[in-house]
């Protein structure tokens, strides 16, 4: 199972490292405020207090045995900068780092950012999809061509075991996890029923998540 590291606890880091933890990864959260680790003790698998601009800190954390670590230091663009560079001096495999503007991003693509993500102009665009769409709750863009979604149980699945919906055969989508209320099921089984009112994690290429959607 992926090992994740969230560095910086504002509202993206937070959600971030609180969502992983949901999905059933090992996540370890990471800031400077003694305040925000401890509001989310409880939430993520470890959460630890110490300055991401500390490099023997980093490493007595074992940061470079993380499969992925998220940079999600906010306003501080120096030192979101510098951390990254950091991260993958110390040997990091793969470092999503959160930009600001077009500019950052691209400094931070030049300093060895394996990722770079925009959160505040992503979720303009996920609102946007939310608006025009009937049934999908949420989206995450993989690439230009996969995502993964969470959308309302369609009828085609209601009632059904995952097997019998044929979600894989007949779209070619693969159901990550089913959200029903406070309970989440991770992985679930082919002979899993999903009943109305179930919320579906789902990941595929986006045509034939438009696909589904439409049902």
């Amino acid at each position: 199972m992926k090992q994740f590291a969230v560095i910086g606890l504002g509202r993206f880091g937070t959600s971030l490292a609180m969502t992983l933890t949901r999905m059933g990864y090992d996540v370890l959260a990471v800031d400077t405020n003694e305040e925000k680790i401890n509001s989310i003790m409880d939430k993520v698998t470890h959460a630890v207090q110490v300055d991401a601009m500390d490099e023997q800190a980093l490493k007595a954390l074992g940061i470079r045995n993380f499969d992925v670590v998220i940079v999600a230091i906010g306003q501080d663009i120096q030192t979101n900068i510098l951390v990254t560079v950091m991260l993958k001096d110390l040997g990091v495999k793969n470092v999503v780092s959160k930009a600001i503007t077009d500019l950052h991003g691209k400094v931070l693509e030049k300093v060895g950012a394996d990722k770079v993500v925009f959160p505040e102009r992503d979720m303009g665009v996920r609102v946007a999809q939310a608006l025009v769409s009937k049934n999908i709750m949420d989206q995450i863009s993989l690439s230009p061509d996969y995502s993964i979604i969470e959308l309302l149980a369609p009828d085609v699945v209601a009632g059904k075991t995952l097997e019998e919906g044929a979600l894989r055969v007949e779209y070619g989508v693969t159901v990550l996890a089913i959200r029903r209320g406070d309970d989440v099921i991770i992985s679930p089984g082919a002979r899993h029923v999903v009943n109305k009112g179930d919320v579906l994690v789902v990941v595929g290429r986006n045509e034939k998540l438009k696909d589904l959607e439409e049902k």
